[in-house]
């Protein structure tokens, strides 16, 4: 089953556009599961077995288990083997944002899917089609392009006028007229704006989104400019909010209420 596919399913199923972002601190877990032979390990499974039906994908951000060496990334394969194992009709969207030229991303997208065995990953498409087109390739599995970015700076480039119009939306213009069509886009919630003039470009591509919670963005904001027509295709990550709702032996049932919580209020304005 292609990426699409399992995404419309599972938001059907679980009524829900929250994607947990498994953006797994070491130094941010509680306490008590440091005794754990793998602590990342044992912290993740427990979210994701308090929060399965309540999500429509999981989103490991790579670089929290580079961050750990060898153990880091034991960690992350066998978060990923887990979930492919019990929880297999959930997305796994591997967070690396990768960009290079196409011989080195021809090995990033073999990484990706096939050795993590993601279903999709983030990449920057600033390159352009050359360099993404190894990604591409892999027609079961999806490509998010970052086009608008969650951080206060994305303006400083982000919005730099070309032809007449801020790059951002040159950017998904171009993006958009590529062939292939196993390619999604992210755009920050924290800019409900620009996610409304993306839709447009994009009206039934999946988005990915973050930065409700944590980062300010608002979910009525967010959700009414980024879902389509029929309220779906928009995959809204929150990492800290639910992860790290409690540091104490009560994190992931605090996880759960998290992610519930999250899901009703985006579901309001769905």
């Amino acid at each position: 089953m292609n990426f699409r596919n399992k995404l419309e399913k599972i938001i059907r199923k679980n009524n829900s556009l929250v994607c947990v972002g498994l953006d797994t601190d070491l130094e941010k877990i509680p306490r008590f599961l440091l005794k754990k032979l793998d602590p990342i390990f044992s912290f993740n499974q427990a979210i994701i077995k308090s929060t399965y039906d309540l999500v429509c994908a999981y989103k490991p951000n790579i670089a929290f288990y580079e961050a750990r060496g060898e153990k880091g990334l034991r960690s992350l394969k066998k978060t990923i083997a887990y979930l492919r194992k019990n929880y297999a009709e959930i997305p796994i969207i591997l967070d690396a944002k990768r960009a290079d030229i196409g011989n080195t991303s021809g090995q990033y997208a073999k990484a990706i899917f096939d050795y993590w065995q993601a279903d999709a990953t983030t990449v920057y498409p600033f390159l352009g089609h050359d360099s993404v087109r190894p990604f591409l390739e892999y027609k079961n599995k999806y490509i998010f392009f970052l086009i608008r970015t969650s951080n206060p700076d994305a303006k400083m480039f982000q919005d730099v006028k070309v032809k007449n119009q801020p790059y951002y939306l040159y950017l998904a213009k171009k993006v958009k007229r590529w062939k292939e069509k196993n390619t999604g886009v992210f755009c920050g919630a924290t800019y409900p704006k620009e996610l409304r003039q993306i839709r447009q470009i994009f009206p039934d591509r999946p988005i990915l989104t973050a930065g409700i919670g944590a980062q300010g963005g608002q979910a009525k904001l967010a959700v009414k400019a980024g879902v389509n027509k029929n309220g779906l295709n928009l995959i809204c990550n929150s990492s800290r909010s639910i992860i790290y709702a409690s540091s104490g032996k009560d994190f992931a049932k605090k996880a759960r209420l998290a992610t519930d919580n999250l899901r009703k209020e985006i579901n309001q304005y769905r």
